[in-house]
């Protein structure tokens, strides 16, 4: 098994989306980075993802998604009606891909980035680097781990005093 994380906007596609979609399921599509589609790629039924909201105040990490489709072609890249149209891609040339993700827990508490950057255990983490953009990235084993021990934690006191401190957006934009 291996480990991922995946990102979105909770405007676009939050965690609690993905709990109200049919089977808790949904394509993860619109990956237009090489390297991440790369990423997707190499995915596997059963596989755990890290859900991870971008672009929101503050970003976190919220949940696990389990891969439950394998990579097959991300039909929006030829779309053109679609934000993720790609008109280098076809149906008979499909330079992206996107797999299946399913709900398994929505943590009982998210992690903001910045509690993450203060966990030694994470220091080499991808998603952690300065100007890492990628919206798939593997994570070790050790890595998940610690997000979900974190997640299932008491918040450390100063994050809880600026959580108290500063209403929640999730609103991604």
């Amino acid at each position: 098994m291996q480990y991922w994380l995946i990102k979105s906007e909770p405007g676009t596609f939050s965690i609690q989306d993905l709990a109200r979609a049919p089977k808790k399921t949904t394509s993860w599509e619109g990956v237009r980075n090489y390297q991440a589609r790369n990423f997707l790629r190499a995915m596997q039924r059963g596989d755990l993802a890290i859900y991870y909201h971008s672009n929101a105040e503050p970003p976190a990490a919220v949940g696990v998604a389990k891969v439950v489709r394998e990579a097959y072609p991300d039909h929006t890249a030829w779309d053109p009606t679609s934000d993720y149209h790609d008109p280098k891609a076809s149906p008979d040339r499909p330079l992206w891909s996107m797999v299946d993700v399913q709900l398994v827990e929505i943590f009982p508490r998210e992690i903001p980035l910045e509690e993450l950057r203060g966990v030694k255990a994470l220091a080499g983490m991808e998603l952690l680097r300065r100007g890492s953009r990628l919206s798939v990235t593997p994570v070790s084993p050790a890595e998940f781990r610690t997000i979900e021990k974190l997640a299932h934690a008491k918040p450390p006191a100063a994050a809880a005093r600026a959580t108290r401190a500063k209403p929640a957006n999730t609103r991604r934009g």
